[in-house]
């Protein structure tokens, strides 16, 4: 079984991936957490010390690359788990970004969601934009700005699949979250045994 966490920076998808996992190792099941950035806190990073940043079709470029490259190391890891895997961001992600910055979806990322194995659930954390600023605030490991967060979140609205996403809110204790993710696993495990 496979759930994807989604969402813009902020929502809280890495401390839920993390959770998720342990509770489930902790009853006993397998389970395994992957993260599959796109290294934009690495680059942003460079760009901060080169003084300017490339345009948002090299960003996009260099992003793709480090996620797919990501994403198909996580398939060669994932040839022989059986159990639970708990995908932090994805390719999605990516077409989320581009949609935020105006770029076209592209061919490669679209083919690869079509041939490599997809998420049972995509669980996508929803959260008001002045919350996410707030709490990347407080981690204090990157910047974000409120335009660029409101677009990250329109864009994941824009997605073709959007629909289909399992809406959480965001916006409320982790272990409130971290139960329905559970809820979400159960279900998917439960209809994959009947």
């Amino acid at each position: 079984m496979r759930i994807l966490l989604t969402g813009i920076d902020g929502s809280g998808k890495s401390t839920a991936a993390r959770d998720l996992t342990h509770a489930i190792t902790d009853r006993g099941d397998r389970a395994v957490m992957l993260k599959t950035p796109a290294g934009r806190r690495t680059m942003a990073a460079w760009w901060s010390r080169l003084g300017r940043a490339p345009g948002p079709r090299l960003q996009d470029t260099l992003e793709t690359v480090a996620r797919v490259a990501n994403a198909l190391l996580h398939e060669v890891r994932l040839l022989r788990f059986d159990g639970v895997v708990v995908l932090d961001r994805g390719l999605t992600c990516q077409l989320a970004l581009r949609e935020a910055r105006g770029l076209p979806r592209g061919v490669l990322l679209p083919w690869l969601e079509r041939i490599l194995p997809a998420p049972d659930v995509v669980a996508h954390f929803d959260l008001p934009v002045d919350v996410a600023l707030r709490r990347v605030a407080a981690r204090g490991t990157d910047v974000e700005t409120r335009a660029g967060l409101a677009a990250l979140q329109a864009g994941y609205r824009r997605l073709p699949g959007f629909g289909s996403f399992t809406l959480l809110d965001a916006d409320r204790p982790a272990g409130d979250v971290l139960d329905d993710l559970l809820a979400l696993v159960r279900r998917e495990t439960a209809g994959a045994r009947a």
